[in-house]
């Protein structure tokens, strides 16, 4: 059957909401001859196998299983470029944005031949519902901070809700950054100027099930995706965010360092040492939150990547102990001495840890992807033989 829409639902522990969400689509969208696909992140709960149940019954859901994969959005941009039909919705899988104005968007999209159509919680007869103030202000920081450099003016930038013409998203799909969750500014930063955009409105509805996924690393990738869009030709954005952990580091070095100079008596050669040793375990464990959490290290993977990365960063901690101390020792103030010694650390350590201790990591997670979908392979194919 040819589909004139296709809905992408990224999900991640969503099992409680699969049900319900389908039978609202199907309700909305009666004439319409849709798919529904829905690309889960190996949710811990079931979520995928949900879809699956689901879908035994009904020929237009399907479920893309990622595993080794994490990300909203670099989930929308599978299941957009899975999709059969012209146009795809992208919508949030826990019943916040209202469906019921899905037809009103493809109709939008047909007759006005847009590329665009984003559900605005900001335009009249929109609404935010019964989101908590701090949420509203930080959606509207958001929006003024992601309208800087764009192309486009749109009354919700922040928006999950959008309708897009797929041979249009082909054109500009491998500039995308698919970084952290909000997908519809990674779209309109990445299309250029000649993107046709409509707006309808909706009201944001309250969650029903499951969790919220807004904490404090959706900011931070947030502002990982404006620095990729708007520097990503001139840095690495990984580099930025390891020196803004390194900057924190130099001022927590700086005080401990003052603290052992002044309170314990400690020399300046060791008290550099211990400080320089102490700071480089912080630097890890933010580094391994922060800088490379889609390599993130647990358990006991977390122990042997501390390891790891206090043996590649030994020889620049020795470096940096004694190119500190010299400094010192020929008048130069401890305060200069010590980011000195910092600074050729820092280089050292980014070079360094990036092409061992999360690249080993990398290299681990496709292992064990490739291990499971190996596995799951194998156990469909036995299936026939046992029932024999």
């Amino acid at each position: 059957m040819a589909y004139d829409l296709a809905i992408v639902l990224p999900t991640f522990n969503e099992r409680g909401n699969v049900g319900p969400m389908i039978d609202r689509l199907e309700r909305a969208l009666m004439g319409i001859h849709y798919e529904v696909i829905f690309v889960d992140d190996d949710s811990p709960d079931g979520t995928a196998e949900a879809v699956r149940q689901m879908a035994r019954d009904r020929d237009n859901v399907r479920v893309l299983h990622r595993i080794g994969r994490r990300g909203l959005a670099s989930a929308c941009i599978e299941g957009i470029l899975a999709a059969a039909a012209p146009f795809v919705a992208v919508m949030d899988a826990d019943l916040q944005h209202d469906e019921s104005i899905l037809p009103e968007m493809l109709r939008r999209m047909r007759e006005e031949n847009l590329d665009l159509v984003v559900g605005s919680r900001n335009l009249a007869g929109g609404s935010m519902g019964e989101f908590a103030r701090w949420r509203v202000k930080l959606s509207h920081l958001g929006k003024r901070l992601s309208l800087m450099g764009a192309e486009h003016e749109l009354s919700d930038p922040m928006s999950g809700f959008f309708l897009v013409r797929v041979s249009t998203f082909e054109q500009f799909a491998h500039r995308l950054s698919g970084i952290g969750f909000k997908i519809l500014l990674d779209i309109v930063l990445s299309a250029g100027p000649g993107l046709r955009v409509g707006e309808v409105a909706y009201r944001f509805r309250q969650r029903e099930h499951g969790e919220s996924k807004l904490d404090v690393l959706v900011g931070l990738e947030y502002f990982e995706l404006l620095v990729d869009k708007h520097l990503g030709d001139l840095v690495n954005v990984k580099f930025v965010l390891f020196g803004m952990v390194g900057a924190l580091g130099v001022g927590v070095h700086l005080l401990i360092l003052r603290a052992l100079l002044q309170i314990a008596g400690l020399s300046f050669a060791k008290g550099q040492a211990v400080t320089t040793f102490i700071v480089m375990i912080l630097n890890f464990t933010l580094n391994n939150s922060v800088t490379y959490r889609d390599r993130r290290l647990k358990g006991w993977r977390f122990w042997g990547g501390l390891l790891t990365f206090c043996l590649a960063c030994g020889l620049g901690v020795v470096a940096n102990v004694a190119i500190a101390n010299e400094a010192f020792r020929r008048g130069v103030p401890w305060v200069v001495a010590a980011i000195t010694g910092l600074l050729f650390s820092a280089v050292w350590n980014y070079g360094v840890t990036s092409m061992t201790t999360w690249r080993q990591a990398r290299r681990t997670s496709e292992q064990r992807a490739r291990r499971r979908l190996q596995s799951e392979r194998s156990g469909d194919e036995e299936i026939p033989a046992k029932t024999v």
